[in-house]
């Protein structure tokens, strides 16, 4: 009994190393000099840890406001289910790409699992809104300000050289100082006035008259002035609760301290790569 005990003490004084090498960026030289134990010791020991990984508990609450997003490592996409106020990822998915079937299975096992999702946090991914509304029907969709704005931005360019386009470019500029009803009903007035204004350019269209087909002559304009008009109804639902958060900034750095963690560790297998970053959720949820 007393060398049993022993073993597990063990064990768990181990496991500690582990942890801080998940958690903490250390290096196996710098955990061998605080352990005592060999560089060869520690990477057998957590070679072991890696080959299998813990499972993610669902944590029920009353509501929850999640929001949801994606990050790509070069050998697969993670998408993550977060929630906002507590930061507690309730579900991963590792993946190639966002895919509309594949969130849309996410939902539903959330749903079966007791989950009461009053709003979701999202970017403006086709196949993520089409999953949302279809199994989250009484659900808040709130499109990520940061994200559209990031967007149209690139769209846009830094230095356009139309007068729309500057002048577009001022009102997405705008969209992150939004902050009361009063803000964004002169948003959306001063939008309305310049589609008004500038309609007949960005609706120009050029015609090759060899292949018989034409294309909008401003494209990136009039491509920036339709994604932003497509998410106007899903751009303000903070403003009617504030529990409601409109950005995803949270799981942005989240994941930027996910990677910064996983690129200490080059030379993992892709398998030991995925079992890494279920480990890091599992201790993060703890905190």
């Amino acid at each position: 009994m007393y060398c049993e005990q022993r073993k597990d003490v063990r064990l768990q004084n181990r496991f500690v190393w582990f942890k801080k090498w998940i958690l903490e960026r250390q290096t196996y030289q710098s955990l061998s000099r605080e352990s005592g134990y060999s560089r060869t010791s520690l990477q057998r020991l957590f070679y072991e840890y890696l080959a299998q990984a813990p499972l993610l508990k669902i944590q029920n609450k009353r509501t929850l406001h999640m929001r949801m997003d994606g990050t790509y490592f070069k050998q697969f996409c993670l998408i993550t289910y977060q929630d906002h106020h507590s930061n507690y990822t309730q579900l991963i998915r590792f993946s190639e790409d966002e895919k509309y079937e594949e969130i849309k299975e996410d939902l539903q096992n959330l749903l079966q699992l007791g989950l009461k999702i009053d709003s979701m946090t999202v970017d403006g991914h086709k196949g993520t809104l089409k999953a949302i509304r279809e199994v989250l029907t009484e659900t808040k969709i709130q499109r990520c300000l940061v994200h559209l704005q990031r967007q149209s931005l690139i769209w846009l360019t830094k230095h356009p050289k139309h007068q729309p386009a500057k002048d577009l470019r001022k009102l997405v500029l705008m969209i992150s100082k939004i902050t009361t009803h009063n803000d964004k009903i002169d948003w959306l007035n001063q939008l309305r006035n310049w589609e008004k204004t500038h309609k007949p350019f960005y609706q120009q269209k050029s015609f090759n008259q060899s292949t018989d087909r034409y294309w909008y002559t401003h494209k990136l304009l009039r491509r920036t002035y339709m994604y932003i008009k497509s998410a106007i109804p899903n751009m303000f639902h903070f403003l009617d609760d504030v529990a409601i958060p409109k950005i995803t900034n949270g799981i942005e750095g989240f994941f930027s301290h996910l990677k910064n963690h996983l690129d200490v560790h080059r030379g993992l297998s892709v398998e030991h790569r995925k079992n890494f970053i279920k480990w890091y959720i599992f201790f993060s949820n703890e905190k």
